[in-house]
């Protein structure tokens, strides 16, 4: 019997006790609230990271807690670093929808763990405090230390993990349980900005005119709803029904009259690093306005310009003129996400998710020139740059040779639109803890974690943490 048959038998043998303690951690609703004294993100994260902490040091851990904005278990201090392995303690907010259990009610049930936080990210933290534990108890000796860190800011903010940096260097090595298996080697970049005008007065007298458009509730979201409002337009008019039922059959959205002179369209939400699997009910009411029978002046105009740079259903940025794409990191996606539109000004703000290719020269300056001369004022955020470790790296090998190893499953390297723990961690990926194929509802209602996932993660994360630091 070799010492990782001796690992998995422990992990095994233990399974309930790693189910116990995942269930005691998730009870905490970890949401960040008003800071209180010591408290920087308010009672319940401090309350989640401090039970993490005192879960890391019964398992027998050197422990630290950072001032309560982040808190680290070692394996042995003594040994020099080699890996930081990065999770976080905090959960979003339960919301609605719950049907199989309160989202802080934690239960088994069909081979599942349900309940918030169980697969985002406690319950692929404590696979990672099992894989370190199991080591421990089995003997299993380490030449290198390997550090658990606990954050408790992630869903909402970077203020832990600057205080971490602040006085404390990375391991050569990082990794975060908290996103998909096999491996995200690369993490695209993202670029935000506004386009806006001022409205002529003139806009504001004639009739039929939109007065209102508003759509969007996060700069990272497709919009699920857009809200037009009119004046002087009589909504049963047959050309109005006509063009709300084209618009209805063509973009796939519900087109309601929700007040005398407003109308409510309802698409589909999506991650602005996937927009293409969502419905754009801001971009679907710009085309029912062009539809509609308004009256000529410099907002009916500028209306008509919004399709020709966002065409519906087209995420790829071609029509703004910054289309890219390589191999390594797939192609840019681009999504109008925020109208903010009056008889006053009109406002649009969107995310684009930028390759490794994409630069200030062919990105941002490109999409600037684009939008003056279609007559708006330009207002950017800046470009965030992509985060990519080499796929041939020593440290992604060895990652994915463990993975194959203890799954069976072949091994890649994934790129995603989205940001992880390590986006700004120097050789830092993100390394499971959920495997391909796999929905696990974080983030909404009924959130769950595989129990055969949570063991297969727990060994696999053992057996990366013995092939680097022993």
């Amino acid at each position: 019997m070799n010492m990782n048959q001796k690992i998995n038998e422990w992990l095994d043998a233990h399974q309930q006790d790693l189910l116990d303690d995942i269930k005691s951690l998730c009870r905490i609703p970890s949401v960040e609230s008003s800071p209180k004294e010591g408290m920087p993100f308010g009672e319940e994260p401090c309350k989640a990271l401090n039970k993490a902490l005192e879960l890391f040091a019964g398992y027998g851990f050197a422990t630290h807690n950072m001032e309560n904005y982040i808190g680290y278990a070692d394996f042995d201090p003594s040994l020099p670093a080699n890996l930081d392995m990065l999770a976080h303690s905090d959960v979003v907010p339960a919301g609605e929808g719950w049907t199989v259990t309160d989202p802080f009610t934690i239960i088994e049930k069909d081979g599942k763990l349900w309940g918030r936080g169980t697969s985002d990210d406690k319950g692929p933290m404590l696979c990672a405090a099992y894989a370190m534990r199991a080591i421990r108890e089995t003997k299993t000796p380490l030449t290198k230390n390997v550090r658990l860190i606990v954050g408790s800011q992630e869903e909402t903010g970077t203020k832990d993990i600057e205080h971490y940096y602040a006085s404390q260097k990375p391991a050569p090595m990082t990794f975060s349980p908290d996103a998909d298996f096999p491996i995200i080697n690369v993490e695209l970049g993202q670029f935000k900005a506004a386009f806006t005008r001022e409205l002529d007065a003139a806009s504001a007298q004639v009739k039929p005119r939109v007065t209102r458009l508003d759509a969007g509730i996060a700069i990272n979201a497709v919009p699920q709803k857009a809200v037009v409002a009119f004046e002087g337009l009589e909504l049963d008019m047959p050309v109005v029904r006509t063009a709300v039922a084209q618009i209805q059959e063509e973009c796939g959205v519900e087109i309601h009259q929700t007040g005398d002179r407003e109308l409510t369209i309802i698409g589909e939400s999506a991650h602005a690093s996937t927009p293409q699997t969502g419905r754009n009910a801001g971009l679907a009411a710009v085309l029912l306005i062009n539809r509609l029978p308004l009256a000529e002046c410099q907002s009916t105009a500028l209306y008509r310009k919004i399709p020709e740079l966002f065409p519906y259903g087209v995420t790829d940025g071609s029509a703004l003129g910054i289309a890219n794409e390589d191999a390594e990191s797939g192609p840019l996606t681009a999504t109008l996400d925020l109208f903010r539109c009056d008889e006053k000004r009109l406002y649009f703000k969107f995310d684009a998710r930028t390759p490794l290719s994409s630069n200030e020269e062919n990105c941002e300056k490109i999409a600037q020139k684009k939008l003056e001369e279609a007559g708006f004022a330009f207002v950017s955020d800046g470009m965030v740059p992509p985060h990519a470790v080499s796929a041939d790296s020593d440290f992604i090998c060895t990652l994915l040779s463990a993975y194959e190893d203890v799954t069976g499953l072949k091994g890649q390297c994934l790129a995603i639109g989205g940001g992880t723990y390590v986006h700004d961690v120097d050789n830092g990926v993100a390394f499971g803890a959920v495997l391909p194929g796999r929905d696990t509802r974080m983030h909404g209602a009924d959130e769950f974690f595989d129990i055969d996932n949570i063991m297969i993660a727990a060994k696999v994360y053992a057996e990366a943490i013995v092939r680097l630091c022993s």
